[in-house]
């Protein structure tokens, strides 16, 4: 029996996807929910696995093509598995030669065979580290021979046309934007066009809820299960504000505005594709526990491109921490349709007036960017305002002040 290896029906806000690395070839046995082939999103990266056991008959994409939803990727043999570890056996020696359709490419390119390059991967199979590699280690004789000194007449040089491509010097490297990165540039692009985009700007003092941190840290995460980090208290606190100050939790659309009852909060993190925000949906109704809870697990899916397309959807409002890399202050661009971003920056001892003596204390730079079509200045700087009065004096959120 014959079964399809499909692109999965991705959302009307995806429309297409580029594939990834196949981990498996044709001949390859696959278990199933075994993942087959990547296919990166713009938003993030899927695995495509195996709906059934069998052997891997054919693929009909290589690495780097377009793909759009329910394209046929390739078919699975499930009457093949019994035959799967006796062909394995026979083949094994081929195996060590095997390279998938990029790597393949990648050979040509540089006039080499599977004979040539030493694989690393699963039974032998060639990565392109390892073309890399074995490219590397080509021009290295060359380089130490170009650099080496010598008493004796040099034999005759090769011709240009033949000599190895240096590795060092000014040379330069053109690399495809990946999918991510494009819709990335595109949509910060995109609100520089539309959005009247204007940030403000505020500073909040750290002691008191570094205070509160310390006096409860312990006892939060042996009742909880989770650190009490800082995240917590500025999720919470741009809740607050939101719900004063509707229009910061509004888009626009068309000549509308939508207001949304609801709080979806974005919480942009790093990843080795680029940054992604995935998205914290009803934060308002969370506890403390729960919004660390979920920011740790996000945090570690997207590090390992393990985020679904429907945690990266939607969002109302983002917060963005530039201090985790050591940002003093900076304007965060907006991420449409939303109307605004909040700016963490890092903590620095400085020094402050306090009830008439200068004293030093945690301080922070805080910046709101927002959509000046639909809030106003009064209503930006009264927002952050509000989340520096809530960070200064935790005690106001049980309170309602």
């Amino acid at each position: 029996m014959q079964v399809e290896i499909k692109v999965p029906q991705l959302p009307e806000s995806v429309t297409e996807g580029t594939l990834g690395d196949w981990h498996k070839q044709v001949g390859d046995s696959v278990d199933v929910d075994e993942n087959i082939v990547d296919l990166e999103t713009d938003k993030v990266v899927l695995e495509i696995v195996a709906s059934k056991a069998g052997v891997i008959e054919s693929i009909e994409f290589a690495t780097g093509d377009t793909v759009k939803s329910g394209d046929l990727l390739g078919l699975i043999n499930t009457e093949a598995v019994a035959a799967a570890p006796v062909a394995a056996e026979t083949e094994e020696s081929a195996s060590a030669g095997k390279a998938g359709p990029a790597v393949r490419k990648m050979l040509n390119e540089n006039d080499l065979s599977v004979d040539d390059v030493q694989g690393s991967g699963k039974k032998g199979a060639i990565q392109k580290a390892d073309v890399e590699q074995h490219l590397q280690q080509q021009a290295a004789p060359v380089a130490a021979a170009a650099t080496a000194p010598s008493s004796a007449p040099s034999p005759a040089m090769p011709t240009p046309a033949a000599a190895p491509i240096p590795t060092g010097g000014r040379n330069d490297r053109r690399v495809p934007m990946s999918r991510l990165r494009a819709k990335i540039a595109e949509r910060l692009k995109e609100a520089q066009n539309t959005a009247a985009m204007l940030t403000t700007f505020n500073e909040v003092n750290l002691k008191p809820l570094m205070d509160t941190r310390a006096a409860y840290r312990d006892a939060f995460e042996k009742a909880h299960g989770v650190k009490l980090g800082m995240m917590s208290f500025f999720t919470a606190a741009s809740v607050e504000a939101l719900k004063r100050f509707p229009a910061v939790n509004a888009s626009v659309d068309g000549k509308d505005i939508v207001y949304h009852d609801y709080f979806d909060i974005g919480i942009a993190v790093s990843s080795e594709r680029g940054l992604v925000v995935p998205i914290l949906r009803d934060a308002d109704q969370m506890s403390y526990a729960e919004i660390e809870q979920s920011i740790r697990n996000m945090g570690m899916r997207a590090r390992d491109g393990k985020l679904g397309i429907e945690e990266l959807t939607g969002g109302t409002f983002s917060i963005t921490n530039g201090g985790i890399f050591g940002s003093m202050l900076s304007t965060p661009i907006l991420n449409p349709p939303q109307s605004a971003i909040l700016g963490m920056h890092s903590i620095q001892q400085r020094a402050v007036v306090i009830d008439g003596d200068i004293v030093a204390r945690p301080m922070m730079y805080l910046a709101l960017s927002y959509d000046h079509r639909i809030v106003d200045g009064k209503e930006a700087v009264q927002f952050l305002v509000t989340i520096k009065n809530v960070l200064e004096d935790p005690a106001r959120l049980l309170l309602g002040v």
